[in-house]
């Protein structure tokens, strides 16, 4: 009887689980059982393997062999299996030596005539294969880029299944010449690149990013945009067609700082799974921007699929951006599916194969038309929707789905003035992004020692009790509070934006100009006495750019209230 081992990864969503690849020939008929829960594309790793070794120059054993993936209660799916059957099973029939692999973890799939073709997740199979102690790591030369980028590992990248076996042996490596492919997509890489299911963003695409200059008019808008950006709020943008709505969510991504090394890490490991990592660019450092159709599913939401569930559109988000334009026209179910992830940053699936827990800690960013034919308005000029329809249409978005969004905006059309005459005091995106992230800096030295890292981040009951306001800070609060018009979760993320607004206007603390600005940008309703900066901006903690036009007065601004802070009657 003649054994080896070797190891292997299982992926579960995004996590890896080292399985151990056993190898067994006994006397018998010639024959090769595979267990240990395979699903079918392992299965028919049988006969990939047996052509790829016979095309690679080695005898198949004629012995009855069995091959086991160990622990059998672990679901195992894909072709990254391979490359670890076939060492094993050489090993076995003393073509290579054991103890030479029994320390080695393989991931690759074999083609027919030996060559070692790259999986999809491979740096997070590498990442939990760190975790488990292994020093190296053999992997398809096309992803030997990505596994490097796990520290304290050493990677090998194999061309063929005779270049691994010559490496193993000692024996001189053999010369694999690349497929003479005439200038057409590497075949090899089909199994990494999958259709981009809406996903923007990557290093691949800088060259798309966009401007803030270019957005005509909507100051409020991209102040919103810029304080959303600075603490990772939730932002809801609505108003009629043509007002710039997905302008705005296209530009909020370029506004977002680079990834840090672990959060790019996280990333690169979600798209890897999920077959978007573009070729020649390993590491995503900037953060992605995921829009899917309103039509898309509630498993391509949130994640699923048969069998093992995949990343849906919350996880191919993560640290980015996650914009859905027509936000009423999605399911309600898919919209409602949010709601956890909104509050957890992380997304749980179960399903018959099993439970896993993905990462989707997202800026969402919902835009939507007053109503169905996006004309409605207080004036109530141009609109044919019934009062009924209006209601029905803005009832899709629920109430417990709005009260998760940090900052709600009113986006007004856009005047002749403003998109005609070019405006010079216009910030670009690279103006914009130097205040975020000297923001996000602030943020980050005062939350230097917990677990959170921006201000959306943080609990309400944190936020409470150990970070203190400016005296008198909460006094509109209270009053929303006392009137039943603000929740307990709506008075956590009224603090959380009152910190962030801060942050951008570099005081230590939030005072009550801060917090009513904050309270604006949730209830779209100024509170109190005007302050010198109202003629320029509805925020009186931030002071707006200058209007285009002959006076600087917004054109649906709320009257006045009177200097006692009364209403009136």
């Amino acid at each position: 009887m003649a054994f080896a081992r070797t190891c292997s990864v299982a992926l579960v969503g995004v996590d890896g689980v080292i399985v151990e690849v056993q190898a067994d020939l006994e006397p018998g008929v010639a024959a090769f059982t595979l267990v240990g829960l395979p699903d079918k594309a392992l299965t028919e790793a049988r006969d990939r393997v047996r052509a790829a070794v016979c095309n690679s120059g080695e005898a198949w054993p004629q012995r009855k062999l069995t091959v086991g993936l160990s622990p059998a209660s672990v679901p195992k799916s894909g072709s990254g299996f391979d490359l670890a059957v076939a060492c094993a099973v050489l090993a076995a029939a003393e073509r290579l030596d054991p103890s030479a692999i029994a320390d080695l973890l393989l991931i690759g799939e074999l083609g027919l005539d030996g060559r070692v073709r790259p999986v999809r997740g491979v740096l997070p199979a590498v990442l939990a294969a760190a975790d488990a102690g292994y020093e190296r790591v053999v992997v398809a030369e096309q992803t030997a880029s990505e596994a490097s980028l796990v520290p304290g590992v050493t990677v090998i990248g194999v061309r063929s299944l005779r270049q691994l076996v010559a490496v193993l042996t000692g024996a001189t490596a053999p010369e694999e010449p690349p497929d003479p492919i005439g200038g057409r997509p590497d075949p090899l890489m089909a199994g990494l690149m999958l259709p981009s299911a809406g996903v923007r963003g990557l290093p691949d695409d800088r060259a798309l990013r966009l401007d803030m200059a270019d957005v005509a008019g909507q100051y409020e808008a991209r102040r919103a945009l810029e304080i959303a950006a600075a603490g990772g709020h939730h932002l809801y943008l609505k108003g009629p067609p043509g007002a710039g709505k997905t302008m705005l969510a296209e530009r909020l991504p370029a506004l977002l700082p680079p990834l840090t090394q672990k959060e790019s890490l996280e990333v690169t490991a979600v798209h890897s799974v999920a077959g978007l990592l573009p070729a020649g660019r390993p590491l995503i450092d900037t953060a992605p921007y995921c829009a899917p159709h309103h039509s898309t599913t509630m498993p391509a939401i949130v994640g699923g699929g048969s069998g093992l569930p995949r990343p849906g559109a919350v996880s191919l988000a993560h640290r980015g951006v996650l914009f859905l334009d027509e936000a009423p026209e999605f399911p309600v179910r898919v919209l409602d599916a949010l709601r956890q992830p909104l509050e957890s940053g992380e997304v749980v699936i179960a399903r018959s194969a099993g439970s896993l827990r993905l990462p989707a800690r997202f800026l969402l960013c919902l835009a939507a038309n007053p109503c169905p034919c996006g004309r409605y308005s207080r004036r109530g000029e141009g609109c044919e929707c019934t009062p009924s329809m209006v209601s029905r249409y803005q009832g899709r978005l629920s109430g417990p789905l709005l009260d998760r969004v940090d900052l709600q905006v009113q986006v007004s059309p856009v005047t002749r003035i403003e998109l005609m005459e070019r405006d010079t005091t216009a910030e670009t995106t690279e103006t914009v992004a130097a205040r975020v992230l000297a923001a996000r800096e602030r943020a980050a030295a005062r939350l230097e020692h917990t677990p959170w890292r921006t201000n959306a981040e943080v609990p309400g009951h944190e936020l409470r009790t150990r970070w203190q306001l400016a005296a008198g800070a909460l006094n509109d609060v209270a009053r929303q509070l006392e009137r039943g018009l603000l929740t307990a979760r709506g008075l956590d993320r009224v603090l959380r934006v009152a910190w962030t607004v801060a942050d951008l206007a570099g005081r230590d603390r939030p005072d009550q100009r801060d917090v009513r600005t904050a309270l604006v940008l949730r209830t779209g309703v100024e509170q109190g006495p005007p302050l010198p900066e109202r003629g320029r901006s509805r925020y009186p903690g931030i002071p707006a750019q200058r209007r285009s036009g002959p006076d600087d007065e917004w054109p649906d601004a709320p009257p006045e209230t009177p200097a006692d802070g009364k209403e009136a009657a």
